[in-house]
């Protein structure tokens, strides 16, 4: 057996032989994924991530992830946990991130170091219901990403735009996605929520 070729920390072996079945069956590449989340107090709420279906199946995590959300003083919070906004800036970094190193370990890319920053400008008077005319969310977001690579200084751009083009969280944020919010009215979901 041939030894798999790791680019970036990536098993790009295993990455082929993944594109490989999906080209022959393409209900692989459908996931789903999901949460649940509980207010707990004021600001305060946690989500819960423990499992997603994926590669035909449901498939578990080796542990829970919980992510604790709050708001800063300022806005009226205990500052126990980063807010929801906060969150959506870490899931475009991180993803524009892996989007980029997994691309560049398919080209045969050697990347040294990647960081970013990034920073989104909101306005509160959305959220407040101050003015109509002012969105709710960012109004933009900004993120530098700084690439040390195996690359000539000219490729580095291309081989940082790798994350944007690929990306699924950049997609959310660029492309408008149908969300659906409806009231749960079973017995189960409010036996839940007294547990």
């Amino acid at each position: 057996m041939q030894e798999p070729k790791i680019m970036n920390g990536v098993n790009v072996t295993d990455l082929f032989n993944t594109i490989d079945a999906i080209e022959e069956n393409s209900e692989i590449a459908k996931f789903n994924f999901r949460g649940s989340n509980v207010w707990l107090d004021g600001g305060k709420n946690r989500t819960t991530i423990s499992d997603f279906h994926g590669a035909c199946e449901d498939q578990p995590h080796a542990s829970a992830f919980i992510f604790k959300a709050d708001e800063p003083p300022v806005l009226l919070g205990e500052d126990t946990g980063a807010n929801p906004v906060e969150y959506a800036l870490t899931a475009l970094a991180a993803c524009v991130t892996t989007a980029m190193v997994y691309h560049a370990a398919a080209r045969g890319i050697h990347l040294e170091e990647v960081e970013s920053r990034i920073e989104g400008d909101l306005d509160l008077r959305g959220f407040l219901g101050m003015d109509k005319s002012i969105r709710n969310g960012y109004e933009g977001v900004n993120m530098k990403i700084r690439v040390k690579a195996d690359v000539p200084e000219e490729q580095l751009e291309e081989v940082m735009n790798l994350g944007p083009a690929y990306s699924p969280v950049f997609d959310i944020f660029t492309n408008s996605v149908p969300v659906s919010v409806s009231l749960d009215r079973s017995e189960s979901s409010a036996r839940k929520r007294a547990a």
